[in-house]
């Protein structure tokens, strides 16, 4: 080879980015600097001294003994992955290309070795956030999807059963609210970390997504699901300390199981779903199998939502009242507003079946402003009558409560329809009223100050601070029914009651009962000083028409 040659190969070898190399009869005859450096030996300790076996993992050395057979034979090159073993003993990820050649007369190995340790690290994370939560690191709905299918495979082959639970973090989202996202993200990261501790290593923990959790356990049984299901409430009970604030978090949970709540991925997904916002509706922190009936109760819920958008454009709902009595002398001093769902084929439906869903749905705005502003119009249209009426009584919802512009909208209702503000009184329970009691003490005082009356309905059931309860500007306080129903048989409704009327009157508040509905409780109210009352003892909810007869009347007028 001529000199100028000789010199412009070995600048090249030199310079090259890649380890090169020649081998021999199992051992180096030539590396390239990029070799020595790769593997960190000297050239010396290279060249006719180490052999491929030298510089690759014991348990890889088969797979060397075969590419060493097969390549003389071979006319092409070919790449193939080894663990590199360097000479401090680390380790890395190569790729070898070799191929058969000759030299001096003799046949010869010559190939490339390039540390490819970076790009098998990145193939692993693209792996992971194909397959993994990027917050959590737990199996994500991708993977998810494929462990369901391969434990129903599993479980279709060795005829066993198998379970899925569906979690849901309660109220998760007060947190992300009150406290930020990042806080939310922390409390998701521990909780998934208390999680793990729970299942087996054939079971599989995945974020579905948001607060939502799955669990697959499969070779179980109803019992052992529960089982389960049980240590996963318990094990997030205890309190968490995330960004420095303590919190005390709890789970729904719904069980499906294989294969009688489903033999296919979206069906035990959609039941287990299901039962778990049964478990939300029995109060929460709790677990429910998957039950057929679920699915009635879903579809009718489905289809109450979808016909409650249509009920709302379509003018279905109206307004019955219902007198509020003065046990004074028997006045009917007001009425309280109650809606109806006048449906063309049902007929008549009562709040109690769909004011939940509407709450759900986001629906009971727009159907709590028309209640508000058709309630102030029939009010100012029996007062233009010259018919007596001091108060109409219109029930709040607390997501109605809470929406951004209410009070505007309760002013806009008096100003469309021309009715006082002192005709009209909200009523709202004892929970709406302490949720975030701050920002209620501002709403209330608002709405006070236009002259709009308060009262707190169902009062006895819900929790109130009596400190907060001295700084809220309500004028009434409603005995819940539950209080009044055994009041002549029960000594405690009536202690219970008795005590509401004592702190009502220590307060300056007026206090009413509701549901009385016989002369006994009308006796015992009166004889405790209450001073109104409501219920079927003097009428059920009437229609509007029917309402204006008996309040031109005045039938209970000084008749007790």
């Amino acid at each position: 080879m001529p000199k100028r040659t000789a010199d412009l190969f070995r600048a090249t070898m030199d310079a090259a980015q890649v380890g090169i190399f020649v081998l021999a009869r199992g051992r180096f005859l030539y590396v390239n600097p990029y070799m020595c450096k790769l593997f960190g030996y000297a050239e010396v300790d290279f060249v006719d001294r180490l052999g491929p076996y030298d510089l690759v993992v014991a348990e890889q050395h088969a797979r060397i003994t075969e590419q060493l057979a097969r390549r003389p034979g071979s006319s092409n090159a070919d790449a193939t992955e080894f663990t590199g073993r360097r000479q401090d003993g680390s380790r890395f990820t190569m790729s070898v290309l070799g191929m058969p050649s000759r030299f001096d007369g003799q046949v010869v190995a010559v190939g490339t070795v390039i540390d490819i340790t970076d790009r098998k690290h990145a193939e692993q994370r693209i792996r992971e956030l194909a397959d993994f939560d990027a917050l959590t690191g737990l199996p994500n709905r991708r993977l998810l999807h494929d462990r369901i299918e391969q434990m129903i495979a599993a479980a279709e082959r060795d005829k066993h059963g198998a379970a899925l639970l569906f979690l849901d973090i309660d109220h998760f989202k007060r947190v992300n609210d009150s406290l930020g996202h990042s806080v939310g993200d922390d409390l998701l990261c521990a909780l998934a970390q208390r999680y793990v501790k729970v299942v087996r290593r054939i079971d599989t923990l995945a974020r579905l997504g948001g607060d939502e959790f799955i669990i697959l356990l499969p070779e179980v049984n109803a019992a052992a699901a529960a089982d389960v299901a049980r240590r996963v409430l318990e094990i997030a009970a205890s309190p968490f300390s995330v960004g420095g604030h303590a919190l005390t978090v709890t789970s729904s949970i719904g069980i499906a199981l294989y294969p009688q709540d489903g033999k296919d991925i979206d069906t035990l997904l959609k039941n287990a779903d299901t039962a778990m916002y049964k478990a939300k509706d029995l109060g929460r922190n709790t677990f429910q199998f998957y039950s057929s009936d679920m699915n009635m109760a879903t579809l009718e819920r489905l289809m109450m939502e979808s016909n409650l958008r249509q009920a709302l454009t379509e003018e279905q709902f109206v307004l019955h009242y219902q007198p509020l009595v003065s046990l004074y002398n028997g006045e009917i001093v007001g009425v309280e507003a109650l809606i109806r769902w006048l449906h063309p084929r049902l007929g008549t439906i009562m709040p109690d079946r769909f004011i939940a869903v509407a709450e759900d749905s986001g629906m009971i705005n727009p159907i709590g402003d028309w209640v508000l502003f058709e309630a102030c119009r029939q009010a100012q249209a029996w007062i233009a009558e010259g018919l007596q009426l001091r108060t109409m009584a219109v029930n709040v919802a607390p997501v109605q409560f809470r929406q951004a512009g209410f009070v505007e909208m309760v002013a806009g209702a008096l100003s469309a329809t021309g009715l006082v503000a002192e005709c009209l009184e909200l009523e709202l329970t004892e929970r709406t009223v302490m949720h975030d009691a701050e920002f209620t003490l501002g709403t209330l005082s608002a709405l006070k100050r236009m002259g709009v009356s308060l009262a707190l309905d169902d009062f006895g059931t819900g929790y109130s601070s009596l400190a907060y309860l001295k700084r809220f500007p309500v004028g009434k306080l409603k005995i819940d029914r539950s209080f009044v129903m055994d009041l002549e048989t029960d000594a405690d409704d009536q202690a219970i009651a008795s005590t509401i009327v004592s702190m009502g009157r220590s307060l300056r508040l007026t206090v009413l009962a509701e549901g009385v509905e016989t002369a006994e409780q009308l006796a015992l109210l009166r004889k405790m000083g209450c001073g109104m009352v409501q219920g079927f003892h003097y009428s059920r909810p009437l229609a509007a028409a029917e309402m204006t007869e008996l309040l031109r009347r005045q039938p209970f007028l000084h008749r007790d």
